[in-house]
């Protein structure tokens, strides 16, 4: 029985068709044609795009070959386009230690400079090897990343508290916190606003009092796009107070993902607690008695409070007794 399975009758006849066209448009170029004056009636005589044709014969009239007639795969060319196996693997190694497209694209980009894949391209190497949702042990070893030591990362942030509050001077205040990522040790200050000025010697007072208290010197923190905390532009960075403040410390100024709250979850967590513990249904006879009390509270907090986030502990003893990793 005949095996039709490689029959090249519908090649052949492709590449004769196409050899008899190029013939003919070659005769209109020359105006050599007994029919054809003008190539666009050539073109609509044999019902074909000028664009298409046009293309295969210039494919055909470098090469010579007649399997350049031939129609190609369309699409891209996966084979040149894929990102390159080493730079695969370098994706997947920053994936198992937890870090999401956006942490690897930052991560690789100073290595790779023009060669760094985009996030998408980034996303289709996680789905493509079946890693681009986070299984349990990555968690684990990004949170083992992020709590290597005290310093390393600290949370910043404001919050609004109740214009009753202080009952002998009702009006709207605020507290500026820095938390660390590692130990979860914290320190918080009242201020009357949070512009950018007031919210930077707040802050540059609690990273003070951790130091002095507990011996933390930051090495980056964590905002949110906030105003009071950055400005966007050129030259930025050496005329708002709060950027240059931390580039007097020698800090690194790292920001969350925006409409992303969760990016800053351990401030915010500190928030909920304080609100709980201290804030909610309670009223202060005045600015210096919610003072008072917000001091002994964070001593409490930091000193005495276990804590579910570091299994227990008290954020003073995971500055005592780190842990062996």
């Amino acid at each position: 029985m005949r095996n039709n399975s490689r029959d090249d009758t519908l090649k052949k006849n492709y590449i004769q068709k196409y050899q008899f066209l190029v013939q003919e448009y070659e005769l209109v170029k020359a105006k050599q044609h007994p029919k054809f004056r003008f190539a666009k009636e050539f073109y609509a005589f044999h019902g074909t795009c000028a664009q298409t044709f046009l293309k295969y014969y210039a494919r055909y009239k470098q090469s010579n070959d007649p399997d350049d007639l031939l129609p190609r795969k369309r699409g891209p060319k996966w084979r040149t386009r894929r990102t390159a196996p080493e730079i695969e693997q370098q994706v997947l190694e920053a994936r198992a230690l937890g870090n999401n497209r956006y942490e690897i694209y930052r991560i690789l980009k100073p290595q790779l400079g023009r060669n760094t894949p985009s996030t998408s391209c980034i996303y289709h190497i996680l789905r493509r090897h079946g890693v681009n949702r986070l299984k349990p042990p990555m968690k684990e070893a990004k949170r083992s990343i992020i709590k290597q030591r005290a310093g390393e990362l600290g949370h910043v942030d404001c919050h609004y508290l109740s214009q009753d509050l202080v009952a002998s001077a009702p009006k709207r205040r605020y507290l500026v916190c820095v938390i660390d990522a590692y130990s979860r040790l914290a320190w918080a200050e009242i201020v009357d606003d949070i512009k950018s000025l007031t919210v930077m010697f707040a802050t540059m007072r609690c990273l003070n009092a951790l130091g002095q208290q507990y011996g933390i010197q930051f090495e980056e923190v964590l905002t949110d796009n906030g105003s009071e905390f950055g400005r966007k532009g050129a030259g930025a960075k050496d005329t708002h107070p709060f950027e240059r403040m931390l580039m007097e410390m020698g800090i690194r100024h790292r920001y969350t993902r925006p409409y992303r709250p969760q990016t800053n979850g351990k401030v915010e967590r500190l928030w909920r607690t304080l609100n709980e513990d201290l804030i909610e249904g309670t009223y202060f006879e005045s600015e210096e008695h919610f003072q008072e009390e917000l001091l002994h509270y964070l001593v409490y907090y930091n000193e005495a409070r276990p804590h579910q986030g570091i299994d227990g502990k008290t954020p003073v003893e995971m500055i005592e007794k780190p842990s062996a990793n």
